[in-house]
C-alpha cells in the first residue's frame, strides 16, 4: 500500500474522529470529512473503517520504535537497553492509551493479527540483533531461539505497560511495575543453572 500524504491524512482524521465519537460511532463519512478528501479516496487505502485499526497501531508502534532507536546507545549492555525499552514503552503507552484502547476495540471487529505481526517485525528483528550480540558476548544464557525470545520480551513489556495504564492501576507504583518486569526478564536471561541442565 502506498503511504502518501492522503493516507496519513486519513489515519490522522480517523484518530481525531475516533477520539471524539468512539470507535463504534465513528463513520467513514466523518473520517473523510475530517481529512478533507472524497469518500472514494478512503477506499483506495482501506476496505472498511475497521481496516484503519492496523494503520493506527502502526502509527503508535512507529512512535515507540523511533523513540527506542533515538535512546539506544550501542555501548550499553543489553540490560541497560532493556531498561530503556521498558521506560519508553511505559511512556508511549501512557501517551497513547486512548488510541491503544481504540485499536483493541477495532481488532475485535477486524481480524488483523497477521498484519499486526508484519507491523512489529522490524522491532522484533532489532531486539533479536541486540540479544544475539549479548549472547555472543556471554552476557546472557539462553536455549530459547533468539527470534522467539525477542517477541516474548517485547510482548511482556507491552502487556505490562498496557495492564498498568489501561486498567487504571493507580494504587500500584509505576516504578515498581517497571522494576518487576526488568527483574523477571533479567532472571530469564541469566538463569544459567537451569538452562545449562536443559
Amino acid at each position: 500500500m502506498i503511504r502518501d500524504n492522503k493516507y496519513q491524512l486519513l489515519v490522522n482524521a480517523a484518530i481525531t474522529v475516533m477520539k471524539e465519537k468512539g470507535f463504534e460511532k465513528a463513520s467513514v463519512s466523518q473520517i473523510v470529512k475530517e481529512a478533507g478528501v472524497a469518500q472514494g479516496t478512503f477506499y483506495l487505502y482501506f476496505d472498511s473503517k475497521n481496516a484503519v485499526v492496523p494503520a493506527i497501531a502502526e502509527k503508535i508502534l512507529n512512535a515507540l520504535f523511533l523513540k527506542i532507536k533515538q535512546n539506544f546507545k550501542s555501548e550499553e549492555t543489553i540490560f541497560n537497553t532493556l531498561e530503556m525499552i521498558v521506560e519508553v514503552t511505559f511512556d508511549i503507552t501512557k501517551e497513547y492509551r486512548e488510541l491503544i484502547l481504540f485499536c483493541y476495540s477495532g481488532l475485535a471487529y477486524y481480524h488483523s493479527f497477521e498484519r499486526w505481526e508484519e507491523i512489529y517485525q522490524p522491532y522484533y528483528n532489532w531486539l533479536e540483533q541486540r540479544l544475539h550480540h549479548a549472547n555472543e558476548s556471554g552476557l546472557i544464557y539462553t536455549n530459547i531461539e533468539l527470534a522467539s525470545l525477542a517477541k516474548m520480551i517485547i510482548n511482556l513489556i507491552e502487556n505490562s505497560a498496557e495492564t498498568y495504564y489501561l486498567t487504571n492501576q493507580i494504587d500500584v507504583n509505576t516504578e515498581n511495575s517497571k522494576k518487576h518486569v526488568l527483574m523477571f526478564i533479567k532472571s530469564a536471561l541469566t538463569d544459567c543453572q537451569s538452562l545449562r541442565k536443559a
